[in-house]
């Protein structure tokens, strides 16, 4: 009997060892932390706030300033952890990089996930990319910590399945001029609640100042506006990429009625004269955007 209790307290003895190797190891491995950043609140939220617009083609936003902005401000919050990397998630036609987002991708530290953009400008997929990161890498200890700039109330799903593994989900806002920029159910989910203000976004948003093109008085002529459609159709080719715009090429004469109706609005912002009803210069304006493309391809 008495050699029983000597064995299981010796059993005992050893698990409590182990144990306590166990929690020395975990003592010495520093906590891990990971910024979550929706491009689309982001833009939206601070373009307004900046530049009184969510309209990107109007503003220029310095990402990698802010990424180390944002990766700053995560060192001084959680002082004894470690960065993972910084999650970008946008959207994209066909998933496919802008010249943009190949930049920010280009970035140390920094995983771009796309997710579809549909004909109305709206992205598609991204909510789910975030919770399949954000729970996947709460499931397997890769992070203790995640902060989160977003908005959307459908996040709140993200938030409960990584918070379900033991992550700490931290919401990171943007300052609205005016009401809220972030659902409810999803500020009452998070641990805890950060905004970011103006005087923070200064200095990474920036708001474009548009040429306006000279016309002669009155009506332009075709030759005018067919002009400009070049105009703006070099200006899309570097901002959106060549892979972006040759899907386009395809569907020739006819554009995406979405892309039509920006094409329409930058042009009669640049002419200053509304194109409206305006059947023959509307056509000049689309073969000039066509014939440019087509000499880049």
């Amino acid at each position: 009997m008495n050699d029983d209790l000597a064995a299981l307290s010796a059993r005992i003895d050893r698990t409590n060892e182990l144990l306590q190797r166990m929690l020395a190891e975990v003592a010495k491995t520093p906590s891990t932390h990971a910024i979550f950043v929706d491009a689309g609140y982001l833009y939206a939220a601070a373009g307004r706030l900046v530049a009184g617009t969510e309209d990107r083609r109007a503003f220029d936003l310095d990402a990698e300033g802010l990424i180390d902005a944002l990766i700053d401000t995560a060192r001084t919050i959680f002082a004894d952890s470690r960065l993972l990397r910084v999650y970008w998630y946008d959207g994209a036609r066909r998933r496919i990089h802008t010249a943009e987002q190949q930049s920010i991708a280009e970035l140390p530290d920094v995983k771009v996930r796309l997710g579809n953009l549909n004909s109305n400008n709206q992205q598609k997929g991204v909510d789910s990319l975030i919770r399949s990161d954000l729970e996947s890498l709460a499931r397997h200890r890769a992070i203790s910590d995640a902060a989160l700039l977003g908005g959307d109330e459908d996040l709140v799903s993200a938030v409960e399945a990584a918070q379900g593994y033991g992550a700490r989900v931290h919401l990171w806002g943007i300052e609205a001029p005016e009401g809220r920029n972030q659902a409810e159910p999803l500020l009452w989910e998070v641990d805890s609640q950060r905004t970011f203000d103006l005087d923070f976004f200064k200095p990474y948003v920036s708001r474009r100042t548009a040429p306006v093109y000279e016309a002669a008085a009155g009506r332009p002529t075709r030759e005018d506006v067919r002009f400009v459609g070049a105009q703006i159709a070099a200006k899309w080719l570097a901002a959106r990429g060549r892979d972006t715009l040759v899907e386009l090429l395809p569907g020739h004469p006819y554009l995406p009625g979405s892309v039509d109706q920006d094409l329409l609005v930058e042009a009669e912002g640049l002419l200053q004269y509304s194109l409206r009803g305006q059947a023959d210069l509307r056509r000049a304006l689309r073969d000039g955007f066509w014939e440019h493309l087509q000499t880049q391809y």
